[in-house]
């Protein structure tokens, strides 16, 4: 089920491959790995994704990609995971990471003004990214270690379960 799952939205490798755009990472590209859909691939992947994803970076896209080939992690699940922080959900998990990095450096944590704009963050930017950094980087290991174990326990109770599944058929049959 999980490599069913992930194959049906997965795009071709080989048209990756030759996208004009990626020719700058050479033979890089080319490892199997990177496009194979196995446990360990794949648990590495939702580990490079998510720590990429809770980076507050203008190309974590980029950071995603460089991370996957690094460990060699499954490539379009590591760039797709790194979409958890999209516009929409950007300023809650961003203000999450704020709070969790207040929380831990045990200064108090400013609130939001009635009326947020570009000046506020600008002229509060002094004391807000020390904090935010730290939540976010904190965050980033956390959820980059629970993704990876996670993936690694349900692909491991997929297997089993399947293969239960399969020795109940077969005793019935």
């Amino acid at each position: 089920m999980p490599r069913r799952l992930f194959k049906r939205y997965m795009p071709n490798p080989d048209s990756i491959r030759h996208n004009k755009s990626l020719r700058f990472l050479g033979q890089l590209i080319h490892d199997p790995n990177l496009w194979h859909l196995n446990r360990h691939s794949v648990a590495r992947a939702m580990a490079m994704g998510l720590f990429a994803a809770f980076i507050p970076l203008p190309l974590q896209m980029l950071l995603a990609a460089s991370l996957a080939i690094l460990v060699r992690a499954n490539l379009p699940i590591s760039v797709g995971l790194v979409w958890l922080t999209n516009p929409i959900t950007m300023p809650p998990v961003f203000y999450c990471t704020y709070q969790l990095g207040a929380w831990l450096l045990q200064v108090p944590a400013r609130s939001l003004p009635s009326d947020l704009t570009v000046d506020w963050v600008t002229q509060e930017l002094s004391t807000l990214w020390q904090p935010f950094l730290l939540g976010s980087v904190v965050c980033a290991v956390l959820f980059a270690l629970l993704g990876y174990f996670v993936t690694m326990l349900y692909w491991r109770w997929w297997v089993r379960h399947t293969w239960r599944k399969r020795q109940q058929s077969r005793r019935q049959g």
